[in-house]
């Protein structure tokens, strides 16, 4: 069932008097580059912000969960739902461009850095793993989830007379990353089953780890699973992979 939420600002573009909404907290989207390795753990290190010109008029969340029923036969009533899991949460954004007051191309670059976030960084291609920049949605002190940017549309409104656009209404669809990771069994040779934890004020690697493993030292784990160097930078809604203890009996008994 899908569970759509929006939410509205009083900011709006320019208005046809010319005047301009007062921009109080001005939203963005931090691009971030593909985390190594694959990991879903966080984004990678961060590449440059795509500025609002004006704050979104509205934002609308989506958050779907599964469910299934099975046929009964010859019954009077259908069967009993089962949930199964549910979808990552999904935000939709426009984001208006007007460089009416310049008549210059940053309608056009602004559009074209929107456009690079669906296509493969070139530092992962030459790794060999083609992957998109991350991106985080932030507004004041709302601050997104770990998002790929699943569709980006562009609608030209207004050109100069050599053809130049320098006005666009822009439609992008964020999808989330981080999630559960699927456990497999860890008798078949295969990763033992991970959990994931999103952290919140007060939290530190150790009482992550006592609250994992009962072992307040073995913190060192998850740091490692992270590529966390700096411990006391842990910030409130950042999500770290939380190893199975199967998984790091080797290591942890090898210390």
């Amino acid at each position: 069932m899908a569970s759509p939420i929006t939410f509205t600002s009083a900011g709006s573009p320019p208005s046809s008097n010319g005047s301009a909404p007062t921009k109080k907290e001005p939203a963005l989207l931090s691009v971030h580059k593909p985390p190594q390795a694959g990991s879903l753990a966080k984004p990678g290190d961060h590449m440059y912000d795509i500025k609002f010109q004006f704050n979104p008029k509205e934002l609308s969340l989506t958050k779907n969960a599964k469910w299934q029923r099975e046929a009964q036969r010859n019954a009077k009533k259908s069967g009993p739902p089962e949930f199964k899991g549910s979808d990552p949460a999904k935000l939709a954004l426009e984001m208006f461009l007007d460089a009416t007051d310049t008549m210059g191309d940053q309608v056009v670059k602004t559009v074209e850095r929107l456009f690079a976030c669906c296509v493969a960084t070139e530092d992962s291609r030459q790794k060999g793993k083609g992957s998109p920049p991350w991106v985080i949605f932030k507004w004041g002190g709302m601050t997104g989830f770990p998002a790929y940017v699943a569709s980006v549309t562009a609608k030209y409104t207004l050109f100069t007379p050599g053809g130049v656009p320098v006005r666009a209404v822009c439609t992008v669809n964020l999808e989330e990353i981080a999630g559960e990771q699927s456990g497999q069994n860890p008798t078949s040779g295969a990763l033992a089953a991970r959990d994931t934890h999103q952290l919140v004020a007060g939290d530190t690697l150790q009482s992550l780890a006592f609250r994992a493993y009962g072992n307040a030292e073995l913190w060192r784990e998850i740091a490692y699973a992270n590529e966390v160097d700096d411990p006391m930078r842990l910030r409130p809604g950042d999500r770290l992979l939380v190893p199975a203890l199967e998984e790091i009996g080797g290591r942890s008994n090898g210390q």
